[in-house]
């Protein structure tokens, strides 16, 4: 508190598991605003941090962890949480290359948005996905590599 970065620095809480603690993300949400943290990001992926070789991403994983973040969203103090970032690792450690980081972020970065923004079940918004892109199939569980 003293050093004034709560003031210039919100965190970012991230958690890229298809069945993160929804009350424990809650808990430490209220644990950052005691040392004076008024606002707080939380971080759900598009692609990144699920295997050293996943291109494309495995897109229904992903899926799997925006509607826990939104439930976490839903039960923090209004004023406090500043927002969501879709955030991707662009490599799996820091002896791997860079990877092109849109390109591989593509098949999955749509239903990801599509989830944080309007929610619903996978199928629905893979349906919703694929009419917005013009698509036949979008592969959810299993890309083609």
């Amino acid at each position: 508190s003293e050093s004034g970065v709560p003031k210039l620095a919100p965190p970012m809480i991230w958690d890229y598991a298809a069945d993160l603690n929804v009350e424990g993300k809650v808990q430490l949400i209220e644990k950052y605003r005691p040392p004076g943290f008024s606002k707080v990001w939380l971080a759900s992926p598009p692609k990144g941090a699920t295997g050293v070789n996943q291109s494309p991403p495995p897109i229904g994983h992903h899926l799997k962890n925006h509607p826990p973040w939104l439930e976490v969203a839903r039960k923090s103090p209004p004023p406090v949480l500043e927002g969501i970032a879709l955030t991707g690792w662009q490599r799996y450690d820091h002896f791997s290359v860079f990877p092109p980081l849109l390109p591989v972020a593509i098949p999955s970065l749509p239903p990801c948005l599509q989830a944080l923004t309007n929610g619903g079940p996978p199928e629905k918004i893979k349906e919703n996905v694929e009419k917005l892109l013009g698509m036949s199939n979008l592969e959810v569980e299993n890309p083609p590599r």
